[in-house]
């Protein structure tokens, strides 16, 4: 059996990256244009509240009447680039040491700087093989694409049925491999916990939390 993991919401909070971007950016507008950086972290973060994550930088730059596109574009640059301080969810930390016998492995959409920073602040070289970031081998290769994952199989030698696929997002996570027999698991965290999952697209088994991973593996 091979144990693979989505990273966002499912090995941590994503929301704590969203937060260490904003206050980034927020800084840069202190260093370069001496805003307040805590009265910034807050309206971004009151615009993501309201909003969600699209136009944050757009309304805080327009706030202070700068909204040049090239000025958004470096804020998405500096969001992207930083170095953030990240923690695995606690039944995160302690679930993957118990997991030595398994290969484990992570597949991951999103920006591949991003990620790789996510992946090397997590420390995840600590228990996975590998981290597959999906953007590295082109757009076209996201979830709900199946490149990824046929590239462990082939490493691993295994079938798809040997592969277990541990993720939140049921608009793109499990559909594809749940029809190559993939065993599929969400995990109820994140933004996506409350989802209902359109027919066919939700995984095989739900759990509220890794806690709860060992003992559904063992069925």
């Amino acid at each position: 059996m091979v144990l693979i993991f989505d990273l966002d919401d499912t090995l941590y909070p994503e929301r704590t990256y969203v937060e260490s971007g904003l206050r980034a950016v927020a800084l840069f507008g202190q260093k370069k244009f001496g805003w307040s950086r805590q009265a910034s972290f807050r309206v971004m973060l009151n615009i993501l509240d309201r909003q969600g994550r699209g136009a944050i930088f757009n309304e805080w730059l327009a706030s202070h009447d700068r909204n040049p596109k090239s000025l958004v574009e470096h804020c998405v640059r500096v969001y992207r680039h930083h170095t953030p301080r990240l923690h695995l969810y606690p039944d995160a930390q302690r679930l993957l040491p118990t997991l030595k016998k398994y290969p484990l492995y992570v597949v991951t959409d999103g920006h591949k700087v991003a990620q790789q920073k996510k992946a090397e602040s997590l420390r995840l070289e600590r228990w996975f093989c590998k981290v597959l970031l999906t953007h590295r081998y082109g757009l076209r290769h996201a979830k709900p694409s199946t490149y990824c994952f046929n590239l462990i199989r082939q490493q691993e030698r295994r079938a798809w049925t040997d592969l277990v696929y541990v993720a939140d997002n049921p608009a793109k996570d499990f559909v594809n491999l749940n029809q190559l027999g993939v065993v599929t698991v969400r995990v109820l965290t994140g933004m996506h916990k409350d989802v209902r999952a359109k027919k066919g697209f939700d995984a095989r088994y739900s759990i509220p939390n890794l806690s709860h991973l060992k003992k559904l593996l063992s069925l």
